[in-house]
């Protein structure tokens, strides 16, 4: 029976662990669905005053600083982010020494990394004008590392309030309102300050619910051969995960290699505004990793195969509508952060296809990362490879053809969107062959709301550009969501929907 003709019937606390597997995947995305309305209301308000207050200049300047230091902290954190669960699923696993050796090994990588950022501050500031505010930013590398593995621990416990309140809610809202405030202190240095704080804030707020789960460090002691050890295995999956991380930031670094700050400035906001639907893929990872693990140390592979799929599902109908309600107004988006910006909704579009057609890749690579995390990072690089030859390929083509650079902001988010594509496609056959089962999270449903809110969305785009927002972007995703909801969602979609008492659970 497929998952959309299958019935839902209420069954006994007994019910199979699948069953009981849907409900809890459903139930993490429907509370990280929640947070993330919350940050794509709080993530707003920074937007308009970067872009608006700040200008393209400043935040390219800032941009490019961010994207160095959490390159640096992504590797600090040595897979653990996803490796965490796997880590406290062994048996036998003390699981607050596990946690704590976990927080200590990534201190060690992140001090390692902000002495280099310190001591050449000129990686994160390649234009210059540095000053002692800037440099210290270098210390928010094991911030930044241990907030994510604070949040993988919290997460095993499936407590994703946690990342709700710290994602969702802290970051978003702390660097809104401290960017504003620190432009009448210091608007030199306002963006970096905010940041900082956002970054504070989010560590403080993971850190908390992960000692009420697993207790304080206590009489814990480091375990050298231990940590070596988890240092070793996690090598694989710590370079997936920077890659993986560096496919959605290579764009940025090659283009600031041929434009300007204030280009750069631009083709950044574009991004900000296209990673909003990217976040709802992180509604489910939390929760998705720890599933999978136990399903396959139970060998239950058609059960891993089940689930990849229908959480693909869900994050591609998902952003799919969030990419047509941002990207159908996409100069009325882009004007709200500043006229400035309009010039970049070409990217804009590029970039919201992009998050679209990466879905199905991320979830595959859920399960690839332990089932075959070797093959999973050979495709990763060669998706990292693709992008940069095409990036680099359809700029020197706009150079040729005499096109203004702005062009050159398209051509990487193409570039982008063509690998992510690539991704998708090797990683879930891959994934397919080797549980057994087949893997795909695309259906029909998605054809007929996509035409539906097109056509309603080009009408909204002849009106004015407030009603385009107002009235524009409620009708696209009102439609996408109703033939979505009528002509895709069948009763195992529908649990993402609904509470279920804690006694029972609902069929797949």
């Amino acid at each position: 029976m497929s998952q959309t003709d299958s019935a839902a019937a209420p069954l006994s606390p007994r019910a199979s662990p699948q069953d009981a597997d849907t409900v809890a995947l459903a139930k993490g995305g429907r509370t990280n669905f929640f947070g993330f309305i919350l940050r794509l209301v709080a993530r707003l308000p920074f937007l308009y005053v970067a872009g608006r207050w700040y200008g393209p200049e400043a935040v390219g300047r800032f941009a490019f600083a961010v994207l160095v230091i959490e390159l640096v902290a992504q590797l600090a954190t040595l897979g653990l982010k996803r490796g965490l669960a796997e880590q406290l699923s062994a048996p036998g696993a003390d699981q607050r020494t596990v946690v704590w050796d976990g927080m200590f090994v990534a201190f060690l990588a992140s001090a390692a990394g902000s002495v280099l950022l310190l001591l050449l501050p000129q990686l994160m500031y390649p234009a210059g004008n540095i000053n002692e505010i800037d440099r210290w930013m270098a210390c928010l590398v094991f911030v930044i590392a241990g907030t994510d593995i604070a949040l993988a621990a919290c997460a095993y416990k499936f407590d994703i309030g946690a990342t709700v309140r710290a994602r969702a809610i802290v970051e978003p809202w702390v660097i809104s309102a401290a960017a504003a405030g620190f432009w009448f202190v210091s608007a030199e240095n306002g963006l970096m300050l905010s940041y900082a704080a956002a970054m504070l804030g989010a560590f403080l707020t993971a850190l908390i619910p992960m000692v009420r789960h697993f207790g304080g460090p206590g009489v814990w002691r480091p375990h050298p051969a231990q940590l070596i050890t988890l240092a070793r295995r996690n090598a694989p999956l710590a370079a997936a995960d920077a890659i993986e991380w560096g496919t959605r930031r290579l764009d940025l670094f090659i283009l600031g290699q041929f434009t300007s700050p204030t280009i750069y400035g631009i083709y950044y906001m574009a991004q900000q505004v296209a990673s909003l639907p990217q976040k709802l893929k992180t509604s489910f990872e939390p929760i998705l990793g720890p599933v999978i693990t136990r399903n396959l140390a139970e060998k239950r592979l058609s059960a891993v195969a089940a689930q990849v799929s229908q959480v693909g599902f869900w994050i591609i109908a998902a952003q799919a509508g969030v990419a047509l309600a941002l990207g159908i107004p996409g100069e009325a988006v882009m004007g709200l952060v500043g006229p400035e910006f309009v010039s970049g909704t070409a990217a804009l579009a590029f970039l919201l296809a992009a998050e679209v057609v990466a879905a199905t890749a991320v979830v595959s690579e859920a399960a690839l990362v332990y089932v075959a995390r070797h093959r999973n990072l050979l495709i990763s690089i060669a998706t990292l490879a693709l992008q940069a030859a095409l990036s680099v390929a359809l700029i020197l083509i706009a150079q040729s053809m005499g096109l203004p650079p702005i062009y050159y902001a398209a051509a990487v988010a193409l570039a982008l969107m063509i690998a992510l594509g690539f991704a998708s496609l090797v990683k879930a056959r891959l994934l397919s062959h080797i549980l057994g089962a087949p893997v795909n999270s695309l259906r029909w449903a998605l054809v007929w709301a996509t035409t539906g809110a097109t056509v309603l969305g080009w009408g909204a785009t002849q009106l004015p550009e407030w009603a385009e927002l107002l009235i524009g972007v409620p009708v696209i995703l009102g439609i996408y969501g109703w033939l979505i909801w009528t002509r895709g969602f069948g009763p195992a979609d529908r649990e993402l929907f609904k509470k279920h008492p804690p006694d029972k659970v609902v069929a797949v």
